[in-house]
């Protein structure tokens, strides 16, 4: 398998992907505009690609936004990049059978390679899952259940789970991807009772929106109290978070509000080496403008990171 980061780095630097309406500078991207992008992050040196999994966002006063199929486009990016980590950022367990979904999720890292993160949650947003015939109550319950089917096939391969929202009987994952362990599983939250599971059975713990250095102190402190709790060392437990970074040309974000992180390139890696300071192992950035060309300027700030 390739070598996954840059040797001199403090941290993973990840790309979240323009994958909704109207959010790649203004405009809609095409899979000929992902596919032009995932060449250049992995030509600027990116460490890995993230992806939403959403259905639809519709907001009061507000336009609504369809984005891309999720794991279709994983699959895709897993099979035209070649070094970037790929993963969603994150995967709803209430969207997909949890069985079926660790299916998916071993064929891509085999399409990959060994590439794939699997981030998970329990999804927020009840717009969505009304359109699309989903129930939306109890969804800390049915992802409890869910993260049990999906981490005992993956890193065992065999599961009997009978549980309130979901049974599986005698489901075996076969053939087996590149890392018959288990690949990596993340789990995307603030809430208490989440982080209590991240914390049993997450290897990869991520925020959104940790913009500033004391913002990832304030959380750190919480994912360190639910390790204490469920008797897990919370230094075995990775830390992630995106990072809302505008940069010159900025077209405006349909959705998130600001403040958002800015500056010049040496500004922007001294941010990003702070996290890493206070722990943070791989933080994804969602840029505006989220184009090519916001892709490359961003480039200069990795350059700038890479130094010794």
């Amino acid at each position: 398998m390739v070598e996954r980061s840059q040797p001199d780095r403090p941290l993973k630097v990840g790309l979240m992907f323009p994958d909704t309406e109207r959010e790649m500078g203004g405009g809609s991207a095409r899979w000929a505009d992902l596919l032009v992008m995932a060449e250049t992050a992995e030509a600027c040196g990116f460490d890995s690609i993230c992806v939403s999994d959403h259905l639809i966002f519709r907001f009061e006063e507000k336009a609504p936004q369809g984005v891309w199929e999720c794991w279709s486009l994983l699959s895709a990016l897993a099979a035209v990049t070649e070094r970037v980590e790929i993963g969603p950022l994150v995967s709803c367990t209430g969207f997909r059978n949890p069985a079926v979904l660790a299916k998916i999720a071993e064929t891509v890292d085999e399409i990959s390679d060994g590439r794939l993160i699997l981030g998970l949650g329990a999804g927020w947003h009840e717009p969505e899952y009304e359109a699309f015939g989903y129930p939306f109550d109890h969804r800390v319950g049915r992802f409890s259940e869910a993260i049990r089917i999906i981490a005992g096939l993956l890193r065992d391969g065999h599961v009997d789970f009978d549980g309130t929202y979901y049974q599986v009987r005698d489901c075996e994952l076969r053939p087996r991807g590149p890392r018959a362990s288990g690949l990596p599983i993340m789990i995307g939250t603030t809430g208490d009772r989440m982080l209590r599971l991240t914390a049993e059975l997450a290897d990869l713990w991520n925020a959104w929106g940790l913009n500033t250095r004391d913002e990832v102190v304030r959380a750190q402190s919480r994912v360190d109290a639910a390790c204490q709790t469920v008797g897990r060392d919370p230094a075995t437990l990775g830390r992630t978070c995106t990072v809302l970074i505008d940069l010159p040309g900025s077209r405006g974000r349909p959705r998130e509000t600001p403040p958002y992180v800015t500056g010049d390139a040496e500004t922007l890696a001294e941010i990003l080496r702070g996290h890493a300071q206070e722990g943070m192992s791989h933080v994804q950035v969602k840029l505006d403008p989220n184009t090519v060309i916001g892709v490359e300027e961003f480039g200069r700030v990795l350059e700038i990171l890479d130094r010794p």
